[in-house]
């Protein structure tokens, strides 16, 4: 006990602490030119007056992803327009459903199972690219709402998707 009592006051120090010097007089304030006093420009996608979300390039933006036959994996060409909509959703921090639709192919069951890998895919892409898991809603409709009622492989490529709707 008395070799503790020795250690601890032995680490204390006796001497004053220096206060660091007050400079006597500030710097000027910076002065913003016009083009700095601007907010920068979103960087996500815009909607413009019609109602259409437009990209960082000005070009309509898609809100649909398509996949291949009894697939929920997205392409490669599809990510960069994914990535603005993370980026968008990163700074507005609006919310969305993301529907996952099916061809008529298969069973009730399996395709509102895809469906929903296929809506669960595009929401893991948003949510690794750092949106929050809070935004996404996900929802299946498997084969019921086709966006073409074609009983051909033209129709179908139309029908494996998921949509972005942005609430």
């Amino acid at each position: 006990m008395i070799l503790a009592g020795v250690l601890l006051v032995g680490c204390t120090t006796t001497e004053p602490v220096s206060e660091l010097p007050i400079p006597e007089e500030t710097p000027p304030p910076v002065e913003l030119t016009p083009e700095q006093e601007e907010p920068p420009e979103p960087t996500g996608p815009k909607r413009d007056g019609e109602g259409v979300w437009t990209g960082r390039d000005g070009e309509p933006l898609s809100r649909v992803f398509f996949f291949d036959f009894d697939k929920a994996l997205l392409s490669p060409s599809e990510l960069s327009e994914l990535e603005q909509w993370a980026s968008f959703l990163r700074e507005e921090r609006g919310t969305i459903v993301i529907e996952g639709h099916c061809d008529e192919r298969g069973t009730r069951e399996y395709n509102l199972a895809l469906g929903e890998r296929r809506s669960d895919a595009v929401r893991s892409f948003l949510v690794s690219a750092g949106v929050r898991n809070a935004q996404i809603d996900t929802v299946s409709y498997g084969e019921e709402r086709p966006a073409d009622t074609g009983h051909d492989e033209t129709a179908w490529k139309q029908n494996r998707r998921a949509v972005i709707i942005y609430r």
